[in-house]
């Protein structure tokens, strides 16, 4: 019933050179059907009865020994703390001057990857790692060293990032030999619901310049670059497009007005709009769920592309069937009546 795209449709959408017949999806990356419990059958069915346009691949970035060990790439793991501290206030490195010393990366290909490959189905093959500048220096010196360590510990943490920067160029190049990759996907959540997590000023010193180069690194390598960030990230967004960011996931609703950011930005890079999962999904009646679907559609489409659709985050336990399917139903039977106007 529905065709998927492919590769050469799914690039003109990302680069702004034309919509396909309906609008790209990959709603299968952002649900795992065991969180629907009894009706995780119907969910799986769903999932086959509507097309997932890109083909998955997971880019391991570190091994993770020791189930929490700041992502294995800490060679001396302090005592393991048995309160109840949330996990954004676990501390792995205590002392930043120790870095170099503590960090050890692995080689790039320290994973058969292979084993995760796939036979090339025409479909565009992106390959993901999570956590990448922000979340990994939090995972590893605890949220509130991390937040200041910009100011008293620059000289570290400039060594950190560039650390990660050389060490992701490797795994990217390690990535599209093995997959022959189209694009490459990470998160990086540096917003919160009403604003950044730090000042422009923070931001252009300590990560546009890291950003730039895995983003370079991606397009020398004929990829795209997708990031994921959470919250308002409004602020960011002129730089990002500046240093060549393809595509942006997910202007996270009631954090950002969508018809501004469309408006303002939706020519000059893809945006992979993500549902809302917070308050739509759990809380909507289907026809709520509907309403939102062609909200997004109608906000975000334009002829040239530049749109993808998904879910804002993971689906929870909270999410309706009917409302999962309400999603998926919507987007692609409306999606097809924007592009045939």
């Amino acid at each position: 019933m529905y065709r998927l795209l492919t590769r050469e449709q799914i690039c003109k959408v990302i680069e702004g050179r034309g919509a396909a017949h309906r609008v790209p999806t990959n709603f299968n990356f952002w649900t795992s059907t065991d969180r629907f419990g009894e009706n995780e059958n119907r969910a799986k069915q769903l999932l086959d009865k509507y097309p997932n346009d890109f083909a998955a691949f997971p880019i391991v970035t570190a091994p993770n020994y020791d189930g929490g060990d700041g992502f294995g790439l800490v060679k001396e793991l302090p005592p393991r703390d048995e309160t109840k501290k949330g996990l954004d206030a676990q501390i792995i490195i205590a002392d930043m001057d120790r870095l170099e010393e503590l960090i050890k990366f692995p080689p790039a290909d320290f994973v058969d990857h292979s084993q995760y490959n796939a036979p090339d189905d025409g479909r565009y093959r992106v390959g993901s790692w999570w956590f990448c500048f922000f979340e990994r220096h939090w995972s590893l010196r605890g949220m509130e060293n991390a937040l200041t360590d910009f100011y008293v510990y620059p000289e570290q943490t400039h060594k950190l990032y560039g650390m990660l920067t050389d060490y992701y160029i490797e795994v990217m190049k390690m990535a599209k030999k093995v997959y022959n990759l189209d694009g490459v996907f990470t998160s990086d959540d540096i917003g919160m619901q009403t604003g950044t997590f730090f000042s422009m000023e923070i931001f252009q010193e300590f990560f546009k310049p890291y950003y730039k180069r895995l983003i370079d690194a991606a397009h020398e390598l004929g990829m795209h670059f997708w990031l994921h960030t959470c919250g308002n990230i409004e602020m960011f967004l002129d730089d990002f497009i500046e240093i060549g960011l393809d595509v942006i996931h997910p202007i996270q609703k009631y954090t950002m007005d969508e018809r501004k950011i469309a408006e303002k930005y939706g020519d000059k890079i893809c945006i992979w709009a993500g549902f809302d999962v917070q308050q739509t999904i759990p809380y909507g009646t289907t026809e709520d769920v509907r309403k939102e679907v062609r909200f997004m559609l109608d906000t975000y489409f334009r002829k040239e592309g530049r749109l993808i659709m998904t879910f804002g985050n993971g689906i929870t336990e909270d999410c309706p069937i009917d409302s999962f399917e309400a999603v998926l139903d919507e987007t692609f039977n409306y999606s097809k009546k924007l592009a045939e106007k």
